[in-house]
């Protein structure tokens, strides 16, 4: 069903939208084909991925590309050109992070599909789009996608390229109809396919 009515308000995030934004990703990736398995604990699956985006979100808020609708229903999570995940700092500790979190075997699977990622993130300068989600209770609405929409504005006005990697092959049509192409894919251990997709400069 697609979004009815205004544009949904979008703004860029604050400090002060991290619990909401803790909230909405690990709704959105609690079932979703990738990374709902990373965290195979079902007691703890909810506790372990509000601390794994934590860190990704609170790192993210360095750059000003991550926006939130209101209530922090849908967000987007970028990375501008030459940005990365995470600060020196919080790279050099992830690893010990992830093995205290999830425990080696669950954390060595973990880092495969992030090399797989890395490995195939294009080196043309582009925006990158690392995580997009919508709560499960605002889902159906076309939130995400009217965000997603208002966020390629912003990046067709810098006449700059966008890349993502869509986990979900359910998504991939949706991204499709908003300019991305698939690039690329691989597939993680488990058999799950991910699809790189790249949306050229307007």
């Amino acid at each position: 069903m697609e979004q009815s009515g205004e544009p949904p308000t979008v703004r860029i995030a604050t400090a002060a939208d991290l619990d909401g934004m803790v909230r909405t990703l690990t709704s959105a990736f609690l079932r979703d084909p990738l990374w709902g398995p990373s965290f195979p604990d079902d007691a703890h699956r909810v506790e372990q991925m509000s601390a794994f985006w934590r860190l990704f979100a609170t790192s993210a808020l360095r750059y000003p590309w991550s926006f939130v609708t209101e209530e922090c229903a849908s967000l987007s999570i970028w990375l501008p050109p030459g940005g990365e995940d995470l600060t020196e700092d919080e790279a050099r500790g992830y690893d010990a992070f992830l093995v205290d979190l999830v425990g080696a075997e669950a954390a060595h699977r973990i880092g495969v599909v992030s090399a797989q990622f890395e490995e195939l993130r294009p080196t043309e300068p582009h925006y990158y789009l690392n995580f997009l989600a919508t709560h499960d209770d605002h889902r159906g609405h076309g939130l995400g996608m009217a965000l997603l929409r208002q966020n390629l504005d912003r990046v067709d006005a810098l006449g700059a390229a966008a890349y993502l990697e869509s986990t979900n092959p359910a998504n991939n049509a949706r991204y499709r109809r908003v300019g991305f192409e698939p690039r690329g894919a691989f597939t993680t251990a488990t058999g799950h396919v991910v699809t790189t997709m790249w949306r050229s400069a307007r």
